[in-house]
C-alpha cells in the first residue's frame, strides 16, 4: 500500500505549492477539499491543513473534524490551517494590530524541537495572513516566534499536531523544505521511497489487474501527457492497446507526419486518421473562441468514436489527464469558473459507452516528464511544449480558414525552429506564434503593402499556473522578424508579447 500525506485544502493560492514540495521529498501526497475529506485508512501518515482566504471568525469559515484526527495522526496546520487549530481549541485568533505580509526572521526557536530541527535562529520565513493567534491553550507550548509574531509556531503537547503561521512551501521561506522534511520524516515516518521507478512499478501493475485482457483506445497529441500514459499503457497491455492520432488541420507544420514517425519508433500501435476536412467545415464562419473549442471538441469525439468502432470490443478510452486538472474540477467551491473550457476531465458523451483510465491523474506535469524519462521516451517528446488541444484554432484569432492556417504554420515553424537553433528552446516553457485579425500598412520593394500581424508569445513557468513573458535576445527577435516577413506571403509585420500570467492567459484565446 502506497503512503501518503492528505493536504486538506481550505482554499489557498499555496496548496497546490505545498503538495509539489511534499512530492520533491519523494512522498506521495493528495489535496482534498475540507468539504470532501476522505476516509483515513492505513496508508495515511500525516494531514496537512492548508491556508485560506478565509479568517476563522468568519461565520461561513471552513470547519474540520479536527478532534477525530489529530490523537491518531500527525497534523501540520499552515497559516489558517495553525489558526484553526489553536481558536477552535481553546485558544483565540484576532485581526493583527501589526502587519504580517512578508518575509520575516525566527528569533526565537524552542530548543530540541523536532519540527525545527536544523534550522537555524534567525531563518528567514514568508508570512501572508491578517489574523493573528493572540492567545493560545494551556496545552499549546510556543515552539518558534518572530520579532511582531509571538506564537509564529506551537505544538498540542503530548500530540504530533503542529502549528506555523507562516508558509514554508514558498521559496522566500529560507529553511521551509527543511521545515516539511522534519515533519513528513521524523515526525510522520515518511519513508520517502516515491520515485519515478516506484510510480512505473505500481502503476503498471495496477492497470494489469485493472484491465486485465480488455482492449482500450487512446487518442494521442504528440504531446507530453498523452505520450507517457500510451507508453505505460503499452506496457500493461501490449497489443491491446490501439491509438489514434487525428489530424485535425490544426497541427503545426508537417508535425502530422513527424509525430507519426516519432510513434512508431516507440513500438506503438497507431493509427492515423486525417480529418482536416470535417474540423474545417465544422469551424466556418465562427468567430467565438468557446464555440470553435467546442466545435472542435465535438467533431474530435466523432472522429474518435467512429474509429473506435472499427475495433472490436473496446472497453476503456485511455486520457493523458493530469493532476492539476483533476484538483481545478473538485476545488474547494466546486468547480472553478469557466476561463475556457479545456480540461478532459468530466466524463465522456452518453453515445461513446467506454469506461475511463487515466493513468497520469495523480502527477503534476514536471512529474510526468520525470516518468517519461524512466520510461525511456525521446527527448523531443518530453522537451515538447504544451500545445493547446484546439490547436492553433485558437491562436488564429477570428473566423479559420486553410489559408490562415497555412501562413501560420509557416511563421510558427520559423520561430521555433529559430528557438532551438538558438539554443533557447528549452528554457521556455512555452512559445508560438499568434494570427492577428488585423491588417498593417507596410513597404516592400517600394510597394504599399496591406496585410496581417503575427504575434511572438513565449513564457516561461513552472506549471502553467502563473507566467512571465521571456526576455528572448532582441537580435534574435529581430532575426525572427525578418524571416517571418521576407519569408511568408501576407505577413509585413511581426510584434512581440510582453503580458504575464496573471492577468494574461497564456493563449489568447
Amino acid at each position: 500500500m502506497q503512503e501518503k500525506i492528505l493536504i486538506l485544502d481550505f482554499g489557498s493560492q499555496f496548496t497546490q505549492l505545498i503538495a509539489r514540495r511534499v512530492r520533491e521529498l519523494n512522498i506521495y501526497c493528495e489535496i482534498h477539499p475540507f468539504n470532501k475529506f476522505p476516509e483515513v485508512d492505513g496508508s495515511v501518515k500525516g494531514i496537512i491543513l492548508s491556508g485560506s482566504p478565509y479568517s476563522v471568525r468568519q461565520d461561513d469559515a471552513p470547519h474540520f473534524e479536527f478532534a477525530k484526527h489529530h490523537k491518531n495522526l500527525p497534523i501540520l496546520g499552515v497559516c489558517y490551517g495553525a489558526q484553526y487549530v489553536a481558536h477552535f481549541n481553546g485558544g483565540e485568533v484576532l485581526a493583527s494590530s501589526t502587519r504580517e505580509y512578508g518575509r520575516a526572521n525566527l528569533d526565537y526557536i524552542k530548543p530540541d524541537t523536532v519540527l525545527f530541527k536544523d534550522v537555524p535562529q534567525g531563518s528567514q520565513v514568508w508570512m501572508s495572513h491578517g489574523d493573528t493567534i493572540a492567545r493560545i491553550a494551556t496545552d499549546f507550548e510556543i515552539i518558534a516566534s518572530t520579532d511582531s509574531v509571538k506564537v509564529a509556531a506551537y505544538h498540542i503537547t503530548d500530540t504530533k499536531t503542529y502549528g506555523i503561521q507562516f508558509h514554508p512551501e514558498v521559496t522566500h521561506s529560507s529553511d521551509g523544505k527543511q521545515i516539511l522534511q522534519n515533519f513528513l520524516v521524523d515526525i510522520c515516518g515518511c519513508a520517502q521511497d516515491w520515485t519515478p521507478d516506484s510510480f512505473i512499478e505500481t502503476t503498471i501493475a495496477e492497470l494489469k489487474a485493472k484491465l486485465g485482457d480488455d482492449k482500450v483506445v487512446l487518442g494521442l497529441s504528440g504531446g507530453v501527457d498523452s505520450s507517457v500514459a500510451a507508453v505505460l499503457l503499452h506496457q500493461a497491455i501490449g497489443a491491446n492497446l490501439h491509438c489514434i492520432f487525428v489530424d485535425n488541420g490544426l497541427l503545426r507544420k508537417d508535425e502530422f507526419q513527424s509525430v507519426l514517425d516519432s510513434y512508431q519508433h516507440m513500438g506503438l500501435n497507431v493509427k492515423g486518421i486525417d480529418a482536416k476536412q470535417r474540423f474545417y467545415d465544422a469551424l466556418a464562419g465562427l468567430t467565438d473562441p468557446e464555440k470553435k473549442r467546442k466545435a472542435i471538441g465535438r467533431v474530435f469525439i466523432e472522429v474518435f468514436d467512429d474509429a473506435a468502432h472499427e475495433i472490436q470490443g473496446v472497453s476503456w478510452l485511455g486520457q493523458g489527464t493530469i493532476y492539476p486538472d483533476v484538483i481545478e474540477s473538485v476545488s474547494v467551491k466546486g468547480p472553478s469558473a469557466t476561463i475556457k473550457s479545456h480540461h478532459n476531465v468530466g466524463g465522456l458523451p452518453d453515445f461513446m459507452k467506454l469506461k475511463v483510465v487515466e493513468p497520469l491523474n495523480t502527477l503534476f506535469k514536471d512529474e510526468v516528464r520525470k516518468v517519461g524519462a524512466a520510461l525511456g521516451i525521446d527527448q523531443n517528446i518530453l522537451g515538447r511544449h504544451p500545445f493547446p488541444g484546439p490547436g492553433l484554432a485558437i491562436r488564429i484569432l477570428g473566423d479559420i480558414t486553410p489559408e490562415k492556417v497555412d501562413i501560420l504554420q509557416q511563421a510558427d515553424a520559423i520561430y521555433i525552429n529559430n528557438l532551438r537553433s538558438a539554443g533557447v528552446y528549452d528554457k521556455v516553457w512555452q512559445a508560438g506564434a499568434i494570427y492577428l485579425p488585423v491588417q498593417s500598412v507596410g513597404v516592400m520593394g517600394d510597394e504599399r503593402t496591406y496585410e496581417n500581424v503575427i504575434c511572438l508569445r513565449a513564457v516561461e513557468s513552472l506549471d502553467g499556473m502563473t507566467a512571465d513573458w521571456c526576455h528572448l535576445p532582441y537580435d534574435l527577435l529581430a532575426k525572427i522578424s525578418n524571416e517571418i516577413i521576407n519569408n511568408v506571403k501576407g505577413i509585413n509585420r511581426v510584434v512581440y508579447d510582453i503580458s504575464s500570467k496573471p492577468p494574461a492567459t497564456i493563449e489568447w484565446e
